[in-house]
């Protein structure tokens, strides 16, 4: 599940973007984001197998404050993440099926995308988006394996260095980059939500180890796709002249010209598919994830348990919302704009999350034996001072 929510926007877009323009100068700052960021997502399954609670409950606890100020995160970046997701999707969706093209109407794809997500998640629910992702995951998995390999045999499009300085552009770039890689941390709140559904799904509680591990498979997974994404940009796109489109339709097709320069045209439609499946399998972990975390969080701040019917209420705005906005950043004319938007949102409130799931899986909340090791504790330390270090440059410097 962590590893659908992911391999997306970060990926998909934000990766291949660094390698295009910026050759491998950004690899070391994506394998620090991901190495810094690492514990705080450990941390909601760890939390959520050793006391059955999510990490919102965890909030609470702490303080209602936090839990306030974690449903204030939630309400500026759910739109905003899920609209990146959705018109990235779209993206990919209509450079496969066309469908604006065979209506003639320009927004067929985003009203089939979203209905069709939310009929899927009210009627299927967990169950159906487990089993989806599992399968389209493995397809894109393999695929940019084989595209990444054939990448290298092929060899970098300029003669010139891969490893360039960056300029005043460069670093501007750099904040949505780290944003949503792997992905925003305030989603750590997901893995502890969808720890505890996949329990009552199964009937079996794993042990705490065994979540762990579960995570952190999909987890260093997803950063070592980010890489191969990178680099891919870097050898196939870098130095070539070829311009980044600021379009998310053609995007998409820039994107998919990457796997089939590589691999051959034939993989067009093989790639497509798998490139809008794992797209698609983001976005709707994405409207399941943000729906029960906003119900979650009214459940807890109100102590009130919320009937089925007003988790429906709560996808269908969402989903509006986002759609909404959507067609007004098309009308701005600016992809990109969405897209840095929400991933520089998502940065700059991550050290407040880091900071409270740090302190839930101290040994007096879930006990001596469930906390983290030393190491783990010491990424935390240095990861805290990573985003809080960043986030204050960029405020202050930007």
């Amino acid at each position: 599940m962590f590893a659908a929510t992911a391999i997306g926007v970060s990926h998909l877009v934000q990766s291949t973007t660094a390698g295009a323009l910026h050759g491998f100068s950004m690899v070391g700052f994506i394998i620090a984001a991901n190495v810094f960021k690492f514990p705080f997502f450990e941390f909601g399954t760890r939390y959520a197998a050793a006391t059955g609670k999510t990490l919102i409950h965890g909030y609470a606890e702490l303080n209602k404050i936090w839990l306030y100020a974690y449903m204030a995160v939630t309400l500026v970046s759910t739109f905003f993440v899920t609209a990146t997701v959705g018109v990235v999707t779209i993206g990919f969706m209509e450079n496969l099926f066309h469908l604006n093209e065979l209506t003639n109407f320009p927004y067929t794809t985003h009203f089939l995308l979203f209905g069709g997500c939310l009929v899927l998640l009210i009627v299927g629910g967990f169950s159906v988006l487990e089993n989806l992702i599992k399968i389209l995951g493995i397809i894109l998995v393999v695929s940019t394996c084989i595209a990444f390999v054939a990448a290298l045999i092929q060899g970098p499009q300029t003669p010139a260095s891969l490893f360039p300085s960056f300029g005043d552009s460069g670093w501007l770039f750099l904040i949505p980059l780290m944003g949503w890689m792997p992905t925003a941390v305030d989603l750590s709140t997901w893995n502890s939500m969808w720890t505890i559904e996949k329990v009552k799904q199964t009937g079996y509680r794993p042990t705490v180890r065994e979540s762990v591990n579960e995570f952190r498979f999909g987890y260093w997974l997803s950063a070592f796709l980010a890489i191969l994404f990178v680099t891919m940009g870097a050898m196939l796109v870098y130095g070539s002249g070829q311009q980044v489109p600021t379009n998310s339709v053609e995007f998409s097709a820039f994107v998919i010209e990457l796997y089939t320069t590589s691999i051959g045209k034939w993989s067009f439609y093989f790639i497509s598919s798998a490139a809008f499946s794992i797209m698609f399998s983001t976005f709707i972990a994405v409207l399941d994830g943000y729906a029960r975390a906003v119900r979650t969080s009214i459940e807890v701040a109100f102590s009130k348990s919320l009937s089925t019917k007003f988790s429906f209420v709560i996808i269908t705005v969402i989903a509006s919302g986002s759609l909404g906005l959507i067609f007004l950043f098309q009308e701005l004319g600016s992809f990109r704009l969405l897209v840095d938007t929400a991933t520089t949102i998502s940065f700059l409130i991550a050290p407040l999350i880091a900071a409270l799931n740090f302190r839930l899986v101290m040994a007096d909340k879930i006990g001596s034996e469930n906390a983290p090791g030393r190491l783990l504790k010491f990424v935390s330390y240095c990861g805290l001072v990573f985003l809080f270090s960043f986030s204050v440059w960029f405020v202050f410097t930007r």
